[in-house]
């Protein structure tokens, strides 16, 4: 496990609120048991990514922290507030457009019209994804799809913030680009961010600290500490510290498929 040194403090500037697993489990009704004593806490203003084999539980994970899925054992407990929860796809309304799948979630909530429009153009312009309001999803390229799909997150301002492999199906550039500009936001509003992904060097770039789990079922094998400090720039990915703890999770990775 890493000794790395924590990153320095970041100065928060829109309070998060965060997350405590407490030896959470899962098992299923047929018996399948997906979770196994899983144990960790996300403060504000931190970004924890979590990798393991396929099928381990991640996405379970994520599905207890958001209330989808009630867990069978163990303790959860998330702070008051909206939490934004960012999914594998885009699922956006083919007959809505740009501005109307946004504004989707404060209708939802009953937020008045005026409010929600305003909110929703805020989001959008901070995804940069300005000049494509009344666009619709099929005239979008799958980049455009995830920065209208975390816009319509961030119209009821939450402070903790789940991502389910977001990126995993677009090509490699527009994947980077899209980390360079998660990290842009995560730097400017602080929030509690629990990110599942397949990708190590993704984890290590994004992340404030990133979580190994075991195959089936899903234990918490490895936590590693990211030394880096924000803001951080396309060019840490060459680092050779960078690649030294991407060698140590991959490592770390291998044994838990073990």
């Amino acid at each position: 496990m890493s000794t790395a040194t924590k990153p320095t403090p970041l100065e928060l500037k829109t309070a998060g609120q965060g997350m405590t697993f407490d030896h959470v489990e899962m098992t299923f009704p047929n018996g399948t048991k997906a979770i196994q004593e899983a144990t960790f806490s996300i403060g504000p203003g931190e970004f924890v990514s979590v990798v393991g084999p396929s099928g381990c539980g991640k996405s379970t994970l994520l599905k207890i922290a958001s209330g989808l899925l009630p867990h069978t054992g163990g303790e959860m407990t998330v702070d008051g507030g909206h939490i934004g929860y960012v999914f594998q796809d885009a699922t956006l309304m083919p007959w809505r457009t740009v501005s109307q799948n946004v504004e989707l979630l404060g209708e939802l909530e009953g937020m008045p019209k005026a409010e929600r429009k305003k909110a929703a153009q805020d989001a959008i312009e901070l995804v940069g994804l300005k000049g494509f309001e009344n666009d619709y999803p099929k005239s979008l390229s799958g980049g455009m799809k995830m920065r209208a799909s975390l816009a319509r997150a961030l119209t009821l301002s939450p402070k903790t913030f789940l991502f389910d492999e977001p990126f995993g199906a677009l090509d490699e550039i527009t994947r980077e680009r899209l980390n360079d500009e998660l990290l842009q936001l995560f730097t400017r509003t602080q929030f509690a961010g629990l990110f599942i992904t397949h990708s190590i060097a993704e984890a290590v770039f994004l992340s404030t600290r990133v979580l190994v789990m075991s195959g089936r079922p899903g234990r918490i094998v490895g936590d590693f500490e990211i030394p880096f400090n924000y803001p951080r720039t396309p060019e840490l990915r060459f680092d050779p510290r960078f690649a030294e703890l991407s060698g140590e999770i991959s490592e770390a990775l291998r044994g838990a498929h073990a």
